[in-house]
């Protein structure tokens, strides 16, 4: 591989892994924006409301050590290529839910999606840095995408909700996830 393919490849792997790990964190955050309207639409109460939160943060947190161990022994690339593709789907599942059970349900699908993505995430950034100036870059692109991620959630899941409806916060993540992949 020459040095052009290698820094392009470099690039193109933080590009995914930023993008990728900006769209996991966003879902977190974009949600409680989202949350009366989300009631409202589908006729529940607090209690299927807490679990449109807690099923994708209980997922991603109980699946995340697993799935490092998985990327370990089947390749990260594979896994993080997985995690994507079901949080992508999941995410359209998000957006046709036309009851809180079923939202529920795919949130949970969406957070095993999100653990294994963000499991093999710092994996893949050094693997493709292994020169340790360059890869304190990409870390701090990356680290900085998560704070980016969390600062500015509410506003964008505020944008979607009021300009179109909630169902846009879950499918927004459809154009992203497909580039991704």
């Amino acid at each position: 591989m020459n040095a052009t393919s290698l820094l392009s490849t470099k690039r193109w792997t933080l590009a995914v892994v930023c993008a990728a790990t900006a769209m996991l964190m966003l879902d977190i955050a974009v949600v409680n924006t989202a949350l009366s309207r989300i009631a409202d639409d589908l006729d529940t109460g607090l209690s299927g409301l807490q679990w449109v939160v807690d099923a994708y943060t209980l997922a991603l947190a109980s699946v995340v050590l697993t799935a490092g161990s998985l990327a370990d022994r089947f390749g990260r690339r594979r896994l993080f290529t997985i995690g994507l593709a079901v949080f992508t789907a999941a995410s359209a599942a998000c957006a046709a839910s036309t009851s809180i059970v079923f939202l529920d349900v795919a949130r949970a699908v969406q957070g095993i999606g999100a653990a294994v993505m963000f499991a093999v995430s710092l994996a893949l950034l050094a693997n493709a840095y292994p020169d340790m100036k360059e890869r304190a870059g990409a870390l701090a692109a990356y680290g900085a995408t998560i704070g980016a991620s969390f600062a500015v959630g509410p506003l964008v899941g505020g944008a979607l909700t009021s300009g179109l409806d909630w169902q846009w916060i879950f499918l927004i993540n459809i154009p992203i996830g497909i580039f991704c992949l």
